[in-house]
Formats: structure tokens, sequence, C-alpha cells
């Protein structure tokens, strides 16, 4: 299907718009599986129900989080979508770059986006490698095995993106949501039947829950009430503003696409609640795992039939490849676009060209992340991945609003939000949230996004005022009101 993708709605395939947008021309239907193919990835697959296996109540912030993001998506995402298309935006650096006019934070912006984005493409994989594992076992043949399958994946991956650009994921999606759908309502309705209902799995999860350590709860403490609602919160602020998310943005046909889209995409909430519930019905089911990433894999692999193991598998791997390349065209698109292109002025033809091998660059890249990295540190990296893309909210979605910020005091501010946003990983070992100090003994824990992005936003405005004053030259905005209608 991704290599058919090149002959979907005929089209110049050299013309960066039509490889990298799918010639803005996609509907409703296709862009919520578009969306929905590049936002649940076959990591949230895994994820989302391992962190409610390891720790409970915790893990459900994932779903205020996507269910925050569509409103966000429906009044700001879709001014951004009528600029974008009104100017021929192919990146969210585009904007910057016309709005403020500083070569500087269009490639500040541009190269938060390509880093956040690599180790999430990495992450892909280890949700394929998960499944691999599953069926190859343990020990250094099954190891080689599943590097094995990993690299032809990607290399198919690869081949079909190049050729088909978003066509590609676009066409495939379908076939991904849908087992996606059929394998999470098989397994919400017969596996909790089977383990003797949800008064029984509850209970038998509370339970299981306080023998972790650390111990995890049930229902959410009052000392981890900010740490869920500024992960929710600071994960939403940042969703669609990452290179794919904003790639599956630009391809939609009109602005009443996307917001059409901002009120059925919450239906995949709904799906990702019932996702998280599997987490419980793991710890019910007593799967015995030192890496809960292989908790929702064990628990189908003990009660699916095989035949229907196959399709639940093949969702998951399947799941992988739609955001993979999606990912990989948005931070192709950056750097060509954004990054190369300051350097060396192209054509429009070679500037697709160069996209398209950059693409290849990207794939190779998230892969030997994946193949050299230790997997645990690259869950740290995904993470800080996060929190270094939140430091370009505020150059992109308050200027969509307004242009009272110098662009040299967004650049300091988003500097010492990427230099905060380290070091407090570092100082808690590269976990998501940091214990912030309050006084008198106590601390809020909260996500360290939230807490760089305030520091960026602060830094930006006190600045801002002291660089008018001295009368530091600003960029020319190129965009006009009209732009924005």
């Amino acid at each position: 299907m991704g290599f058919v993708a090149s002959r979907w709605r005929t089209a110049n395939l050299n013309k960066l718009d039509e490889w990298a947008l799918g010639g803005r021309g996609f509907g409703t239907i296709v862009s919520w599986f578009l969306l929905g193919g590049d936002l649940y990835t076959a990591y949230t697959f895994i994820a989302v129900p391992a962190l409610v296996f390891g720790a409970g109540a915790i893990g459900f912030f994932a779903v205020p989080y996507t269910t925050i993001a569509y409103p966000f998506v429906f009044v700001v995402m879709a001014r951004f979508w009528t600029v974008a298309n009104n100017r021929n935006y192919v990146t969210i650096a585009d904007f910057v770059r016309d709005r403020f006019g500083d070569r500087s934070l269009e490639i500040a912006i541009a190269l938060t986006g390509f880093a956040a984005a690599m180790p999430y493409i990495a992450l892909q994989l280890l949700g394929m490698q998960v499944i691999f594992a599953q069926y190859l076992g343990a020990g250094p043949h099954a190891q080689a095995a599943e590097n094995i399958a990993l690299i032809l994946s990607f290399a198919i991956l690869a081949a079909y993106t190049y050729t088909s650009g978003l066509r590609a994921p676009a066409l495939i999606a379908f076939v991904k949501d849908g087992l996606l759908y059929i394998t999470i309502i098989a397994a919400i309705v017969y596996i909790p039947a089977r383990l003797g209902g949800w008064g029984h799995i509850f209970a038998a999860a509370a339970t299981a829950l306080k023998a972790h350590r650390p111990p995890g709860t049930l229902i959410l403490p009052p000392n981890l009430y900010f740490a869920y609602a500024s992960l929710a919160f600071g994960s939403a602020m940042s969703l669609f503003i990452y290179p794919h998310s904003i790639t599956s943005l630009l391809s939609a046909r009109s602005r009443l696409v996307i917001q059409r889209n901002s009120a059925l995409l919450p239906l995949y909430s709904m799906l990702l609640a019932l996702l998280a519930l599997l987490g419980y019905c793991a710890l019910a089911a007593h799967v015995a795992t030192k890496d809960a990433n292989y908790a929702i894999p064990l628990l189908f692999k003990a009660y699916f039939p095989d035949l229907f193991l196959g399709v639940a598998f093949a969702a998951i791997v399947i799941g992988a490849l739609v955001p993979a390349a999606i990912m990989a065209i948005g931070s192709a698109n950056l750097f060509a676009s954004n990054v190369f292109q300051e350097f060396h002025k192209d054509r429009p033809r070679d500037q697709t060209r160069h996209a398209k091998l950059l693409c290849l660059a990207v794939c190779g890249a998230g892969l030997l992340i994946k193949l050299f990295v230790p997997v645990e540190y690259a869950i740290y990296f995904q993470l800080l991945g996060g929190s270094l893309m939140l430091q370009a909210f505020p150059s992109t979605v308050f200027a969509l609003y307004t242009r009272w910020f110098h662009p040299r005091a967004l650049l300091a501010g988003w500097a010492v939000g990427i230099v905060a946003s380290v070091a407090m990983a570092k100082a808690v070992g590269f976990k998501a949230v940091f214990p912030l100090p309050t006084g008198g003994g106590h601390v809020l824990v909260g996500y360290i996004a939230l807490y760089a992005v305030l520091v960026n936003i602060l830094i930006a405005a006190v600045l801002t005022p002291i660089f008018k004053a001295m009368r530091w030259k600003a960029g020319a905005d190129l965009t006009t009101a009209a732009d924005y209608v």
C-alpha cells in the first residue's frame, strides 16, 4: 500500500507540497485517519498501559492530555493552517521566519523540532521490538533476529516514504486504525470477562500496585495532583507543534477539515482510556515482567487465541510504521526548508530531492539510536524531547496572535528554556517530573517542560521592552492581516 500510494491522487511528487503534504488536499475522513495514525503510535499502545501497570493512576494523564489538545487545535492550529495555506508554508519554522524576519530564531525552532522528533522515531522501533520479542524469544540469536527484523522493516518504511511521501502513511493509516480499533474493543470485552469482571480487576490491581517499589495507587493521591495536571496540560501544549503533527495538519484541504477533526478525534481519546485500563487487567492477570513495556503483549499472548494474537500484534507493528513515516517527513521538511536552505539556496525541485534524501537519513538515524542507545536512555531522551519541543511555544503559538515580543528576546527565552529543561532532567535522572521547592520544606512535583516554558516566557517578556528601549533592530513582519483570514 505504501508503494501504491505514489499513484493515489496522481500528482507530481517532485513538488515539495505534493510529496511532503499530499498536495494539501486531504479531506475530513483521510485527515482523521492520518492524524489518528500520527498521534496514537505503537509506543502509545505499549507505553500508556505500561505506565498504568507500573505506577497506577498517574498513567491516565494521557487521557485528559489528548482531550485538552483538541480545543487548542480547533482555535489555534486552525488559525495556523490558514496563514500557512495562504503563504504556502511547509513547516512551522517558515512561519517564524516570516513573522519575525530573524534567521537565527527560525533555525533554532527548526533544530528543536528535528531534535525532539529523533528519539520519538526510535521509540516506534521499541514498540516493534517488543512485539518481535514475543515470537523470537530470548538469547543472543533472538536479539540478532530482532535487529534484522527492525532493519528490514525500516528499510521498507524508508523506501515507500521516499517514493510516495505523505500519501503512503495516509493510505496505510486506514488499515492501522481499523486493526487498532478491532484489537482494543476485543481486548476490553474479552479479557475482563476472562478475569472475573471489573470489580475483581480493580481490587486485584490495587493490591498488586501496593507491592510495587515505589508503590503505585489505583486512585491518584493528593501529592500527585499537580504532577498529573501539569503532565496533561504541558503535553497538550506541545503535541501539535511537533513536526509530524504540523505535517499532518498542513495536509488538510481546508480550515473546516481541521475543525471537524478537532470534534471527531476525541474518539481516539476514548480508545486511549480503554487501552489504559488494560494496564490494570495485566496486574489482575499477574503478568510477570521486569520491563513494563512487555505487559500488554504478554497479556494478549496469555488470553488471545493465536489467530487473533497475530491481528493484535500486526496492529501494533503497523502502528509504528505510520507515525514513523510522518515523523521522518516532518523532520526532513524542517531540515531541508529551514536549515539546509538557509546555507544552500535550492530550486524547488532540488529542495524536494534534498528533503527525500534527508527523510532516508532521518529513518537511518532513528534506527541507529534504537540499535546503539540503551532502551531506558532512549525513553528518557523522548521525555526530554517533549520539554525541548515546548520551548518553541512562545515563538510559534503566541506569534499567531501578537508580534509584541522581540525576536532576540524570544531567542534568549528559548535558550534559557532549553538549558533549564536539560538541567532539571539531569537533576532527577531524566525523569519527566521535577520537585520544585516552594518554601517551608514543601515541594511541588510538576512536569519539567511546563516549568521550563514558564521561565522561557518570563525571560522573553522581561527582555522585550529592554531590547526595544535599546532600539535593537527587529526583522520585518512579512505576514499581513489578510493572511490570517
